[in-house]
């Protein structure tokens, strides 16, 4: 039955595992936000989704490096969050097109230590397995512990404390459980003897697994060294992932690099140990080789995972960028799916060279396909998405409209539940509650403290992922009562590169300023007087490469404030990095 597996632990809602917010005597009072609302009308999701079909991406925003397993007719999703908390969100289909989230993996300070991260390190590339009853998330904490893996019986939590694996270097570990009762764990890691012959050389490792006393046994061995072609230099394999099929081990593997030289490889052998045999097709995805000047592009593709459902039908998620000019994406590396098929002499193939990712395609066909269309039609409907905010706001048995992961529509938080959603995510771990939620009154209250977004500890600030290029986002704030004190609307990328849309105290009056990061200190680009008001509400609207920032105070019509703001600065391009931009909320006391 689904519904065992899909009552979330209270674990899963944000602040349950803290203390309770404290505020002494002397400190500012929280800064409460009514509501926020997110919308979203990018032209690719515009087009009508026929029935039987599904949308790419199937998790629309920063949803990297995904992994996937089946047990029964169930599917089983994880993503990397590097430096968030929580971390890992984990998502259930039963049809493989139309997810929803259970919880995080890592819902607990205690799990996961962020502590002085820069934004694009911390959790690299999970993978999810299940062997025995058990569940299995292996993953990276880069720069801050190495490579450990959690596990759980039921996947909405509680999952454990993390077991680190210090005999591994590098990253992207998963496991493999063969079917003669061996387990594996095959990583990248440095070349032989550590010595690159090239920028980008690498190697992929393998050793066996002892699933009792859950450790590493026997000798670490390299089984593939470079990449397809060592000829040819190949440049950072990594994202493995081991199956059999027919008699054969194979081995799947991104190479290339995360940008738009990013593809999918495939190696085979008649044994884990080797020799592996690349496939002569390889690669068995890319863009790379497509014009920039298509439309509607899909670019960076790789770092793929299999998985294979009841019927026998081989499906692919994988990685990929929409950009919106050139190269520039603010969304984040998104999770797409394909069918696999297999060439006459046992060879996989996700896209056949030339063609392009596409947006809409049969959905799989599954033994659930009699509420497909249901389903299909609550997530590309447009109505208002009122978040029900508590331990169980992902778990379909209580939140009966779930929040939408891909196409256009539009999402309300009201903050009346007792936790928040669990789509919002902080920077870092937190090491006391900040925030609140009204509990049916109040909205949310968040703390201003003195860390800043340009820091790298946890400031006081909930995002939530950028999904759309064409996107708006609005909320309403009571205005900061003390001066010193300010909050609003953030569109953050990371520690130097973002924007905050906030009101202040300023000589006794409300003022609504502008604060840009580019690649250097903050600096306040515009200012205005607001008028005295109970509340203020605040807007970000984007298209494409363009920014605009409005605000209303009491009853007067929307005042722009800069219509034209370079969105690029929230691009991967511009600020370096491997995640999506955010768009949130935050307070901070004035430096």
């Amino acid at each position: 039955m689904i519904s065992r597996f899909l009552f979330p632990m209270l674990s899963t809602a944000l602040g349950l595992s803290l203390p309770p917010l404290a505020r002494t005597a002397d400190a500012p009072a929280g800064v409460v936000f009514d509501w926020f609302e997110y919308s979203g009308r990018d032209a690719i999701f515009a087009v009508p989704l026929p029935p039987g079909s599904y949308r790419n991406p199937v998790l629309a925003g920063f949803y990297p490096d995904p992994s996937i397993c089946r047990v029964g007719d169930d599917y089983y999703l994880v993503n990397s969050t590097f430096a968030y908390f929580p971390g890992i969100p984990i998502f259930h289909s039963r049809d493989l097109a139309h997810w929803q989230q259970l919880g995080h993996v890592l819902d607990r300070a205690s799990q996961l230590k962020l502590d002085g991260l820069g934004v694009s390190r911390g959790v690299f590339a999970p993978a999810i397995s299940h062997h025995d009853g058990v569940f299995y998330v292996i993953n990276t904490l880069v720069d801050a512990g190495g490579n450990f893996f959690v596990t759980a019986k039921n996947p909405a939590g509680p999952w454990s404390d993390p077991v680190w694996l210090r005999e591994i270097d590098g990253i992207d570990p998963s496991f493999f459980f063969d079917d003669d009762g061996h387990a594996y764990i095959v990583n990248n890691g440095p070349p032989p003897d550590g010595k690159r012959l090239y920028e980008g050389h690498a190697a992929i490792w393998l050793q066996e697994f002892d699933v009792a006393a859950q450790n590493l046994v026997g000798p670490r061995a390299i089984i593939v060294n470079g990449g397809v072609d060592p000829t040819k230099h190949p440049k950072w394999i990594e994202g493995p992932h081991l199956f059999k099929k027919g008699g054969w081990y194979y081995l799947i593997c991104a190479e290339g690099g995360t940008e738009e030289n990013h593809s999918e490889v495939v190696f085979r052998s008649r044994t884990v140990w080797g020799p592996w045999l690349p496939g002569p097709r390889n690669p068995i995805l890319t863009q790379r080789t497509l014009p920039g000047t298509r439309p509607d592009p899909v670019t960076n593709t790789g770092h793929a995972d299999f998985v294979v459902t009841p019927d026998g039908a081989w499906w692919a998620v994988f990685l990929g960028c929409r950009p919106y000019e050139g190269p520039h994406f603010n969304t984040g590396r998104e999770t797409f799916m394909l069918p696999v098929t297999w060439t006459d002499d046992g060879w996989p193939v996700i896209l056949p060279p030339g063609q392009s990712v596409p947006y809409v395609l049969p959905a799989p066909r599954t033994k659930h396909d009699g509420i497909l269309q249901e389903v299909t039609e609550n997530a590309e409907s447009n109505a208002v998405s009122k978040a029900v905010s508590s331990a169980s706001s992902a778990c379909s048995c209580e939140n009966k409209t779930p929040v939408p992961l891909t196409g256009n529509f539009t999402w309300r938080d009201e903050f009346d539940g007792l936790a928040l959603a669990p789509l919002w995510l902080m920077l870092r771990t937190p090491h006391e509650t900040w925030w609140r939620t009204g509990g049916g009154q109040n909205g949310l209250q968040i703390t201003p403290r003195m860390e800043t977004l340009s820091g790298t500890g946890n400031p006081s600030f909930l995002g939530r992922r950028l999904q759309h290029s064409r996107f708006e986002a609005k909320t309403s704030l009571m205005p900061p009562a003390a001066t010193g004190v300010s909050a609003g609307l953030v569109a953050f990328q990371n520690e130097t590169h973002h924007y905050f849309l906030g009101v202040r105290r300023s000589g006794g009056e409300l003022e609504i300023f502008l604060e840009r990061a580019n690649g250097h200190a903050p600096e306040t680009i515009a200012r205005a007087a607001a008028l005295p008001a109970e509340r203020i509400e605040l807007r970000l609207t984007g298209d494409g490469r363009m920014l605009a920032f409005a605000f209303r105070s009491g009853v007067r019509d929307w005042q722009t404030l800069v219509p034209d703001a370079d969105a690029t600065v929230l691009s991967t391009q511009t600020a370096g990095g491997f995640i999506g931009a955010m768009i949130g909320l935050h307070a901070r006391l004035e430096p």
